[in-house]
């Protein structure tokens, strides 16, 4: 990562610290005694949500509370849920802030479809060092066995950002449940073999 991108990560990511990275964060001893596998951040990409409002729609922090308690079923400490509107600047500076923090994985939900306003896989690529598109394609091979045509036809996105794990999913209930139940053993994998645990992906 150039010094310019780590420049223009936290410039992007101001505006977000307060709300998110004043979570205390858990040190590695701390994690392991609790069994969890990693920090993570949920951004909600919500449709409805304008640009400088305030509070999320119903459906937005719904999908925010789902995708919590799958994490934390699969191991995962939650900082927080982050909902942001349907605006390519605003999903990239969620995405900063969570390399920023320190997170071991941040998921993205909504805006990886084709409307005009589906603009998350962009925001994602910008901030992405690697891409993991072997990712991309289990969750859209899932999505589609599963019925969760909206997860099939996903243009989401994965990939390693600094030591942070980013992962963009569908919106819908259907795509969210296989999806994480798709994700998180590799998402987990990923995060051992970038911590140093585990040379099986080399």
């Amino acid at each position: 990562m150039t010094a310019e991108m780590s420049q223009s990560r936290a410039a992007d990511a101001e505006w977000l610290e307060d709300e998110v990275l004043d979570v205390p964060a858990l040190d590695d001893a701390a994690l392991d005694g609790a069994g969890v596998i990693g920090r993570a951040l949920v951004i909600v990409v919500d449709d409805h949500l304008q640009p400088g409002a305030s509070r999320a729609s119903g459906a937005g922090k719904s999908v925010g509370s789902l995708v919590t308690e799958l994490l934390e079923e699969a191991g995962f400490e939650v900082d927080a849920v982050v909902v942001v509107p349907a605006e390519e600047v605003d999903v990239r500076n969620a995405l900063n802030t969570a390399v920023i923090g320190g997170v071991d994985l941040a998921v993205t939900i909504g805006g990886v479809g084709v409307g005009a306003r589906d603009v998350t896989p962009e925001a994602t690529e910008e901030i992405l060092d690697k891409k993991l598109p072997g990712i991309c394609e289990a969750l859209r091979s899932s999505g589609l066995a599963a019925g969760a045509t909206d997860a099939g036809l996903s243009r989401g996105l994965a990939g390693v950002s600094g030591s942070t794990v980013v992962v963009n999913l569908a919106s819908s209930r259907a795509a969210i449940r296989d999806g994480m139940a798709t994700l998180t053993p590799l998402a987990t994998h990923v995060i051992r073999h970038i911590a140093g645990g585990d040379d099986q992906a080399r």
